[in-house]
């Protein structure tokens, strides 16, 4: 599976000629307000699908999102130029976005999705949810970023078996179950080639009903 990363820029710093399964947009600044893209005063939605139609594959962008003055961090989801949906993230960390209200799973050319939007990459219950779902990856698109990033998907991918694609805003990765980090830049635009191999392990345990 080849996988696409755009560190900065958003998706106008997409070169159309290239052609991934999945493209990972970190987050750079932009706010959908839903009233707006309703009332078609703005197209931020249209334009992702646009180049998704283009360029192919799974489509991933973080972005700011304003339902009636409730702003969350979001991830927009897009296939071929179809809209999949928006996950939001979580947790609401020091107040500053509403939070979500459940996990992004979605089923696509690629195979089974689970998203991880920004602050929830500290949240190892959220990629357990995701693993226990039965996901065949994890993407997360995520605000400006380093090395502490890079080892939270390290031990995420390690701990509950599925690799983890990552786009931050300075860094980007590909972690695998065995906790290696297979793929990491600091480019504005980076591919890379990765297989998707879960690694699940049957845990038994009794207890007294």
């Amino acid at each position: 599976m080849r996988i696409g990363f755009i560190a900065r820029g958003g998706v106008a710093n997409m070169p159309l000629k290239e052609k991934a399964d999945v493209i990972l947009c970190a987050f750079h600044g932009d706010e959908v307000v839903y009233e707006k893209e309703l009332k078609g005063e703005t197209e931020y939605f249209e334009r992702v699908a646009r180049v998704s139609k283009t360029v192919g594959g799974v489509f991933v962008c973080g972005c700011k999102t304003n339902a009636r003055g409730h702003k969350r961090k979001s991830a927009l989801v897009v296939e071929n130029g179809t809209v999949l949906g928006v996950s939001d993230m979580l947790h609401a960390i020091d107040n500053e976005c509403a939070s979500g209200a459940e996990v992004g799973v979605y089923q696509t050319q690629a195979g089974k999705m689970g998203v991880v939007v920004a602050g929830d990459l500290r949240f190892p219950e959220v990629f357990k949810t995701l693993s226990l779902c039965g996901v065949a990856f994890v993407v997360c698109p995520y605000e400006k970023a380093g090395e502490r990033e890079l080892a939270l998907i390290r031990a995420h991918a390690y701990c509950f078996g599925v690799p983890v694609y990552f786009c931050g805003e300075g860094q980007v990765g590909i972690a695998l179950p065995s906790g290696e980090l297979a793929f990491s830049s600091e480019e504005d635009i980076a591919f890379a080639k990765c297989k998707n191999t879960k690694e699940y392990h049957l845990v038994e345990t009794r207890r007294k009903l």
